[in-house]
This record gives structure tokens, sequence and C-alpha cells, in this order.
């Protein structure tokens, strides 16, 4: 468990360290560079780099110490649903989800493929929401695959939003996340494209979430869209937790 400064969570919950890039979202990962950062620092966790994908048993017990309620990013370092995870661990996290009906877990992939293949053999519970990155029209079609899932709450995250993303089929996502890349060869995002996706949400009532304009100086770039914060969540889903 770790504190975050990423804005629409509160704790990350990491029982799969390492990954592998497979789209265009993935080129500047931020993942990848903290890995490189804690590898150096000599944290066991992570000494294998980032390429390697492991599995972390140890960390399965510890949602069960958490006496308050939170709302908990999973696998901020790794994806839950990649090739090198065997199902029987993804099985795992969620019965560890389901058991932990007080927190609320936000699992976000890009192997939206796999996601739905096994969608069926894992317990869903209403706590567990389901994301799927969408960074541009290319990957349009892991909304279709999260359609397909049994998560009560689905989300995207349009992060780093590397295109426009004009007439997105958004039937049965309940919230949606949008940001810019942020670092030294951050990739630039145009504020028309977060405008037409704001208007998609608040044409058919779905949350949505503005998280940074990122850039070189993300803190100074801030992430007021039109003057206005926009912090919108999944509110009903929320209300039993606070």
């Amino acid at each position: 468990m770790a504190q975050t400064s990423i804005e629409w969570t509160e704790l990350t919950w990491n029982p799969v360290t390492g990954c592998t890039k497979i789209s265009a979202g993935c080129k500047f990962c931020y993942a990848e560079v903290m890995t490189r950062r804690l590898q150096a620092m000599g944290v066991e966790k992570y000494k294998a780099g980032f390429k390697k994908v492991r599995i972390h048993e140890d960390a399965l017990g510890i949602p069960y110490s958490w006496k308050k309620s939170k709302v908990v990013f999973v696998n901020s370092m790794s994806d839950l649903f990649h090739k090198d995870v065997p199902l029987e661990f993804i099985q795992k996290v969620f019965q560890v989800m389901k058991d932990n009906g007080q927190h609320v877990f936000q699992v976000l992939t890009k192997r939206a493929e796999r996601l739905a293949e096994i969608s069926h053999l894992l317990p869903w519970s209403h706590n567990i929401w389901m994301g799927v990155s969408v960074e541009d029209d290319r990957v349009l079609d892991r909304i279709d695959f999260l359609r397909k899932t049994g998560a009560r709450v689905k989300f995207l995250s349009c992060e780093p939003l590397i295109g426009p993303l004009p007439n997105m089929n958004l039937e049965g996502i309940d919230w949606v996340i949008v940001g810019g890349e942020s670092g030294h060869k951050a990739r630039p995002m145009d504020s028309e494209w977060v405008l037409e996706i704001q208007e998609q949400c608040q044409n058919v009532k779905v949350a949505f979430f503005f998280k940074q304009w990122g850039g070189k100086n993300k803190k100074k770039a801030g992430r007021e869209l039109n003057g206005q914060t926009f912090d919108e969540m999944p509110e009903v889903e929320l209300e039993r937790f606070n």
C-alpha cells in the first residue's frame, strides 16, 4: 500500500509489478520510470526491473489490514491482465477485493481483450471498478471489450490523451478520466480533444474527471478546463463508502 498523488484515487496497491508495452500510450510509461528509480534504491520488489512481470503473494493480505474505507488504484505499477499473470492469481486478487467490500478498488488495463475473455471466471462485486485505457482512436475497441465484463462500475482512462476521440460509444460507461502526458518528452494534448470528450460525457450524463494538462511542468499547467475543475465521480457507488 502507498499514498499517491493521483487525483482520482487515495492509495495504490501492487500485487503485480512489471509490464511490457503494447500501444502508443505506453511510450513514456511512468511506471517504467518509477521502477528504475525504485530498483536503483534497492527496493526488493522492483529488483527484476520493469520488463519482468512478477506476482507478489505477500501483497494479497494488505487490504485486510486497512481499518477505514479506502479508494484504491490496483496495480499502478503493472497490468493485472498481462499475459504473464496467471488466471489463478488474478482470481485471488479479485477474491481479496470481494472480501473487502468496504473499499473501492479501481482496476485499469490495456489488455481489454483478455479482460473480456476471462471476465466470467472472476468473482465480481459491487466495489470493483473496472477501467480500460483509451489514449486515441486506434484502441477504441477496448471500450467494447470492457462492456462485456461483469463490472458494475465501468470507466475509461483517456490518459495520456494523444489524439481526438470523437463519437465514442459511452453506453454502459459510468466514468471518464482525461489527462495529458507529463514529462520532458510529453506529447501535446489539444484542448479541443478534451472539450469534445467533456461534451460527450455531459450529453449522456457520464461522470467526467479532468486530471491534468500535463507537459514538462504539470503543476504549472494545472488541471482547470475553461476555468473550471472537473472532479466528477460515479457518486451513487461512492455513497456507501463515505
